[in-house]
């Protein structure tokens, strides 16, 4: 029997560049026991299929640079410090950052989709709904990726089938294309999809909340008002008390409870609409090396830059300091909008704010850090940042952090304190009034959309707004407020640029999107990261309008030799893109 070879996007693309005039991969092989023959046999081997695909999920979110901190590094809220010029950012390079491998791990994540769905077939279902809940699962997964893909990568090829042989005439469709066809899988798949699921798996909820999203980026806002209703009415409400496994903890408060990872998928919180599952406790081949977050998001507090009064090092990577902030890296740089100035509403400053979100006891400011070597001359006083190595230090070792949301301790008593296991949120219902009343919004409804943002802001005891005060902006800045390190900022962004483009709003347009959009306009002027010209690692921050939109790798465009996959307008090789496709067969 001959073997059929199932090759994902990113596989064929390393095998061609690799093997060079060698064509021994293209022999057949005998049929190995887990070919997809052997597998997809029965209920338990589809099911298979999708744990595979619900750990992708959870890879967006565990293990050093994850993707999702590629989100914000791209963002007005945060900054790459190790490559601040992104006009380094090229088809064939991205200095320490994942920019380039995401486009091929997502066709990865897609490729599981694609043998689920041309394989349902393959076997009698004991039901409809059997067979139907599982497809629907697998629309979802692809239908998620591809809403990334289309929002960091614009126009690309869409691959609706698992592809058995080499393929090299891929062909890049458009966005829009795309954003009609996974609408399409996402609408049948809320139709199938179970009302609840186990945690980590796809429930109606997640589909409608996806949904939304997909819809918003359509322009198709009263369809996204629709999604977005069917799941607040459904089996979700906001946490307003304290719960959870810190419950009992005097000095914390609410927005702490929603943010212990381990409270994310228990049944108290009601707020959880899909979120990723990994626990210390699983098998070693079912659990990541950890989150990260205090690794990628926190600043470098502990390194010898961070200097006394005597010019030694003020601190040491022990005790418990390091034990609460970690072993910080800042490789996700928090830029001092985020830190201070988004938290400023009618009179009220991070100072003095009521917002729970920016408490004082769930934050580290600056002046909380205290020399901690315990050698030091200034042992236990606040660090002076006039001390540090260089002044650019201040950039990456000293900076606020929000402890809430970054603290995740190592259940592993030896391990290093980078952030350890836990669960992460995907989906949870604060976003899902957020996008609602940005549809609201959309469509000048001024006091619903407001109405919607105060559901959030109340629950954070953050004051509320008018209708009059509902901007773009400030819907964009009440995200980052809410879903800091759990929205994929940088996509969301991108979305809103497009629908502005596409209207034509603010002075933008799609005929030249590349020069000029939302995206760039707004990191301008709240990262002032790129303004003050930062300097680190031989980079000097540095961004252009066509950054909107991340380079498709060039190893992927070159060895699609007999087609033609199109380069984003600004990077090398855009000179040779053809009219993308608008049909997908």
């Amino acid at each position: 029997m001959k073997r059929l070879i199932t090759i994902s996007f990113s596989i064929v693309i390393l095998l061609l560049t690799q093997t060079s005039c060698d064509k021994d991969w293209l022999k057949p092989e005998p049929l190995s026991f887990f070919s997809p023959e052997n597998v997809y046999t029965d209920k338990a081997g589809f099911e298979s299929l999708l744990i595979t695909m619900r750990k992708d999920i959870k890879n967006e979110n565990t293990s050093a640079m994850p993707n999702l901190t590629m989100e914000f590094a791209a963002s007005d809220l945060a900054s790459p410090w190790s490559q601040l010029d992104f006009y380094n950012l090229t088809p064939n390079t991205d200095q320490y950052y994942r920019f380039l491998a995401m486009f091929t791990v997502w066709y990865s994540s897609i490729k599981n989709a694609n043998v689920l769905i041309t394989r349902i077939d393959d076997i009698e279902w004991a039901s409809e709904q059997e067979r139907n809940a599982i497809l629907a699962e697998a629309y979802w997964h692809r239908a998620y990726w591809y809403y990334r893909l289309v929002n960091s990568y614009g126009d690309v090829p869409f691959i609706s089938q698992e592809i058995q042989g080499a393929k090299l005439d891929f062909q890049t469709h458009s966005r829009w294309t795309i954003l009609n066809k996974i609408q399409s899988d996402l609408e049948y798949a809320a139709q199938w999809l179970p009302v609840t699921a186990k945690a980590g798996a796809i429930s109606q909820g997640a589909a409608n909340h996806l949904l939304t999203k997909v819809y918003l980026a359509n322009t198709e806002y009263d369809k996204a008002i629709e999604a977005a209703t069917k799941v607040i009415t459904g089996p979700y409400a906001l946490m307003t008390q304290r719960f959870g496994v810190d419950a009992a903890k005097v000095g914390r408060n609410l927005m702490w409870d929603l943010h212990r990872p381990k409270n994310f998928n228990t049944a108290q919180n009601t707020e959880t609409i899909l979120a990723s599952v990994d626990r210390f406790e699983a098998p070693p081949g079912a659990r990541s090396v950890g989150l990260y977050t205090m690794r990628m998001y926190n600043c470098q507090w502990f390194q010898p830059q961070v200097l006394d009064s005597q010019g030694k090092p003020g601190m040491t990577a022990s005790g418990p300091m390091y034990d609460s902030l970690g072993r910080g890296n800042a490789n996700i740089r928090l830029t001092g909008y985020y830190q201070y100035d988004i938290w400023s509403y009618k009179g009220a400053t991070w100072k003095n704010t009521t917002d729970l979100r920016r408490a004082d006891i769930n934050w580290v400011d600056k002046h909380e850090l205290r020399y901690n070597n315990p050698v030091s001359v200034d042992f236990g006083k606040v660090v002076n940042t006039a001390y540090l190595a260089a002044q650019v230090d201040t950039f990456k070792h000293v900076y606020a952090m929000p402890h809430y949301i970054m603290y995740v301790p190592q259940d592993d008593p030896k391990a290093q304190p980078m952030g350890g296991n836990g669960d992460w949120y995907v989906f949870r219902l604060a976003e899902t009034y957020l996008l609602r009343a940005e549809a609201y919004y959309w469509k000048n409804q001024f006091a619903l959309a407001a109405d919607d943002i105060n559901k959030v802001r109340t629950r954070a005891n953050a004051l509320p707004i008018s209708a009059g005060e509902v901007t773009i902006d400030f819907i964009m800045n009440e995200r980052g407020r809410e879903l800091f390190a759990e929205e994929p900022r940088h996509s969301e962004l991108v979305r809103v640029s497009y629908i502005m483009a596409k209207s034509n709003l603010g002075g933008y347009s799609l005929s030249n999107f590349s020069e000029k959009n939302f995206f760039f306009d707004r990191v301008m002027k709240y990262n002032n990261t790129y303004e003050k010209k930062i300097q680190l690692l031989g980079n000097t921050a540095n961004m252009a309008p066509f950054h909107v939109l991340w380079p498709v790798p060039s190893l992927v465009i070159t060895a699609n030799t007999k087609g033609v996959i199109n380069q984003n307008v600004g990077y090398d090789g855009a000179d040779k893109n053809v009219a993308p496709l608008t049909v997908i067969e």
